[in-house]
């Protein structure tokens, strides 16, 4: 067991990312972001924008989503206490039943009797009442126009696209490092990228951004997703975020 919000929170911290950039990239407002690091479930629309939500907030964050969506159905979600509650409640409507069955021919009987009498005396006494002319229903009100219910446009959520990433040993040789998301991320490359030699990431699973350590970024030429992005050179070692459309200086 693991505390669902605090984990989120420290993995945003850590990377230092604002609300509004993850909402950009995410689609989920920043109240509901909030609501998940403090594990208020409450303040979100119901159980499945909660799983919806965990999931792609942790797999941007470089976690993995489905571990905190477990733990939420784990420790939120008990259906066995509501089956004693629904039997109970069974049983004292079975035992009702009868009881309210009898009522019920009772009081039809009773309507029965008053409908005959009502009738009996019309019948007795009906003659002697003068008449009365019969409404005349024949006209009908004006047609109203049926009003068109214009079709609702529904709202698609946008996630930020996958990257696929080649680095390539331009200029000479860097030690690199190389993880999923973030530096809490799996780890997918750590070595030497020897001058000519290439490293691909994304071919077998691709991922929406890369947290990358270079020791000599100079010489590390950047491909995403067929375009060449420039690698800023900011010291030994030089710590980045590369997504699909960027390279961004990771903060201290």
């Amino acid at each position: 067991m693991f505390e669902i919000g605090n984990s989120l929170r420290e993995a945003r911290l850590r990377q230092g990312l604002d609300f509004p950039e993850i909402e950009q990239a995410t689609k989920i407002r920043p109240k509901y972001l909030r609501a998940l690091e403090d594990e208020q479930f409450d303040i979100l629309p119901g159980q499945t924008y909660v799983k919806g939500f965990l999931r792609a907030y942790a797999e941007y964050l470089g976690l993995d989503g489905q571990l905190y969506v477990d733990e939420y159905n784990s420790r939120y979600i008990h259906v066995d206490e509501e089956t004693p509650l629904r039997a109970r409640s069974t049983s004292s409507l079975g035992r009702a039943g009868p009881r309210f069955e009898s009522s019920v021919v009772l009081v039809a009987l009773a309507a029965i009797g008053v409908l005959t009498l009502l009738v009996f005396a019309a019948w007795r006494f009906g003659s002697d009442q003068p008449k009365t002319a019969i409404p005349d229903f024949s006209t009908r009100p004006p047609a109203t126009k049926p009003t068109t219910n214009r079709p609702t446009k529904k709202r698609t959520r946008r996630t930020a696209p996958k990257a696929k990433m080649t680095a390539t040993g331009a200029y000479g040789d860097s030690w690199m490092e190389v993880y999923a998301g973030s530096p809490a991320g799996k780890q997918l490359f750590q070595g030497t990228l020897e001058a000519g030699h290439s490293v691909r990431f994304g071919t077998e699973r691709a991922y929406r951004r890369y947290y990358v350590r270079f020791g000599r970024p100079g010489n590390v030429r950047m491909t995403v997703n067929g375009r060449v992005l420039r690698v800023p050179d900011l010291g030994s070692p030089t710590e980045v975020y590369v997504t699909a459309g960027r390279v961004k200086r990771a903060a201290a």
